[in-house]
């Protein structure tokens, strides 16, 4: 298994729901799996844990049963569409037939599987926590912390929703001045309130043009950080990277 060959996207022109301003497109690409002993049957995840669709894919309640949902290789903004691999398939051969996915799509956290011909996977070694009591971001790599810092996060109106996510698309604004700062990353989740918004309401990890926001919960639900602190986590969380938000 493993990535066969580099994804590389042409920058593509999107408006970044909900805050009225014009992005590109990151590229992004999914490093190669590791080589574990095989074993047939369900395996749980670890490595690979990231999966992207070659041209389509569809997802289905179990292996056989109808798909329930569809999926291109580019998602609305022209993203790539990815998927975080929750546990393998394998046949007699060890060969993969499906991996139980989560999906970039409502309600929060709901997952499927897909063919495993329909993918390329990949290993990320990457986890983002973000506690919103504390309101703490901490980045993991290899299971050890790197840095934690503060940030703004969703106000009791528009709060930001708890659960176990992953990096589904990286986004550069036209305007780093603007209130998405220097970069945007795109996470599997959607607001729980503000559900007639634009593409549903995603929520993303971004900068700001508002400093003085962070350690405060003023946003609409996304997770805000100084603009230095994201331009250092933007390089080192590729699509696929865990993100778990807890309370």
């Amino acid at each position: 298994m493993g990535v066969r060959r580099a994804l590389a996207w042409c920058p593509l022109v999107l408006v970044l729901v909900g805050c009225g301003t014009t992005a590109k497109v990151a590229s992004s690409t999914l490093p190669p799996v590791d080589s574990p002993k095989c074993r047939a049957g369900v395996v749980r995840a670890g490595s690979p844990n990231a999966a992207v669709v070659r041209t389509s894919a569809r997802a289905y309640r179990r292996p056989g049963a109808k798909p329930f949902a569809r999926f291109g290789r580019l998602n609305v903004n022209g993203f790539p569409t990815y998927f975080r691999v929750l546990s393998t398939v394998r046949g007699s051969d060890c060969a993969p037939r499906w991996f139980r996915v989560q999906l970039p799509i409502k309600p929060n956290g709901v997952t499927g599987y897909v063919r495993a011909q329909a993918v390329e996977t990949g290993r990320v070694r990457s986890r983002v926590v973000v506690d919103l009591s504390s309101k703490r971001l901490t980045l993991f790599r290899s299971g050890r912390r790197v840095f934690g810092t503060t940030v703004a996060v969703g106000s009791p109106a528009t709060p930001t929703p708890t659960g176990r996510y992953y990096v589904n698309q990286r986004l550069i604004p036209s305007e780093p001045g603007g209130p998405f700062g220097p970069a945007a990353i795109g996470i599997s989740a959607y607001s729980n309130v503000l559900t007639g918004w634009t593409q549903g309401g995603p929520i993303a990890i971004h900068g700001t043009n508002e400093p003085w926001s962070i350690g405060h919960a003023v946003s609409n639900g996304c997770i805000r950080l100084r603009n230095p602190v994201l331009r250092r986590l933007f390089k080192v969380t590729p699509a696929g990277t865990p993100v778990v938000i807890r309370q």
